[in-house]
């Protein structure tokens, strides 16, 4: 090899091995500060952890819960539905969707020729209690006068008798006719008159084809299925009105089949619905149905709660959880701290600043957003929450 050959590939020689140490010293800087990790810990380093986030475990009360979907409803107890009780065509709608009426306010009228007949009845039976009226009182006058002549011993004993009989049958009359009258006035009652309009027909005896329906309760009209000058039947059975007092709704919670037996009348359940995120609304199961859904195989539990502001609306979408058991405290800690793989359940525990060990727990229910630690920690330990997935893959690689 020629002096120049040689020199060549000394220069080489040198400037590989620089290269060499130089990505040696490279690889050893990255290794003292990057991520280290074991079979069961990770040490990370200070810069790490702006991204992570370290909480300390405590004591919470936990209480069994069961979670169930359901719905808003109407409290049934504090509605109804407006019926017709006679047929006819409606000549007005007084109130609409939506208002607010108290227990005597006007609905609709209706014209039916079915209205005469009952105030014709009342006319006569009015008529025939006058007449008993009248004939009680001679009754009475006679009777006075004949007893008067039987003490002065003017008159025989069986005219005082006979007078006697007039008037008992006198009595009897008026009776029946006061009873008639009263049956009269509370048939028109029953076909929806009030007291001021049976009172005006009394007085003056004019009758009226067109009769005001009113509202039985206090509420809101939540429907209405007439419009003017529909023809209405009796018998037909559908609703014309629905009114329902909204101060009060229900939740109807449907739960599992398989949980029911755990559901007891007076447990406490939470309801939450999309509507209205920020708020818990809480009431008390006060029934259970006696029945299950054979679609769904649930069955429903309903609970009453107050709803002055009228945030909840019928029908709405709701979630439930029920308390099924006694209060237990337990260490707790943020759900995001528990790494889940199958049937097994890690933290990572700070043992000292920076550095996280690895260590299986069992695991309870999930509340308020932290989960029951049954072994595996103890209060006042420190474990990693937000940040303990990325760490725990860290590991894996």
């Amino acid at each position: 090899m020629s002096i120049t050959a040689k020199t060549h590939f000394s220069w080489l020689i040198a400037l590989f091995g620089v290269s060499l140490m130089t990505s040696s010293a490279v690889t050893s800087s990255a290794v003292a500060e990057g991520t280290m990790k074991g079979a069961d810990f990770v040490r990370v380093v200070p810069d790490q952890m702006h991204q992570l986030e370290v909480a300390k475990v405590e004591t919470f009360a936990f209480r069994p819960q069961r979670s169930a979907i359901g719905q808003i409803g109407y409290n049934e107890d504090a509605s109804t539905i407006v019926l017709t009780p006679f047929s006819g065509r409606v000549t007005r709608l007084v109130a609409k969707l939506g208002d607010r009426v108290k227990k005597g306010d006007p609905l609709l009228e209706i014209d039916s020729p079915e209205q005469l007949v009952p105030q014709n009845d009342f006319i006569a039976a009015q008529a025939a209690r006058r007449k008993a009226g009248s004939q009680h009182n001679l009754a009475v006058i006679a009777e006075k006068r004949v007893r008067d002549l039987h003490e002065g011993k003017a008159a025989p004993s069986k005219d005082l008798q006979q007078a006697e009989a007039q008037l008992a049958a006198a009595e009897h009359d008026l009776r029946s006719a006061e009873t008639a009258f009263e049956a009269a006035r509370v048939r028109l009652r029953i076909l929806g008159r009030t007291d001021a309009e049976i009172s005006k027909l009394e007085q003056d005896s004019m009758l009226s084809r067109v009769t005001t329906i009113t509202a039985p309760i206090d509420g809101t009209v939540v429907a209405r299925k007439v419009g003017p000058g529909q023809y209405v039947k009796a018998d037909s059975g559908e609703a014309l009105y629905t009114i329902a007092d909204l101060s009060t709704v229900w939740l109807k919670a449907q739960i599992f089949e398989q949980d029911i037996a755990q559901v007891r009348i007076g447990q406490e359940i939470e309801a939450r619905v999309s509507a209205v995120p920020n708020r818990v609304f809480k009431a008390r199961i006060n029934a259970i149905n006696a029945t299950s859904d054979l679609t769904t195989r649930r069955v429903v539990v309903r609970s009453e709660i107050e709803n002055a502001d009228h945030a909840l609306k019928s029908e709405m979408f709701a979630m439930f959880k029920i308390s099924i058991g006694e209060t237990s405290r337990n260490p707790a800690v943020p759900t995001d701290a528990v790494i889940r793989e199958g049937d097994t359940a890690t933290v990572w525990v700070e043992t000292e600043p920076l550095l996280f060990k690895r260590r299986p727990v069992e695991i309870g229910i999930q509340q308020d957003g932290l989960t029951q630690i049954r072994s595996g920690l103890e209060a006042g330990e420190k474990v990693l929450a937000r940040g303990a997935i990325f760490v725990d893959n860290e590991w894996r690689q």
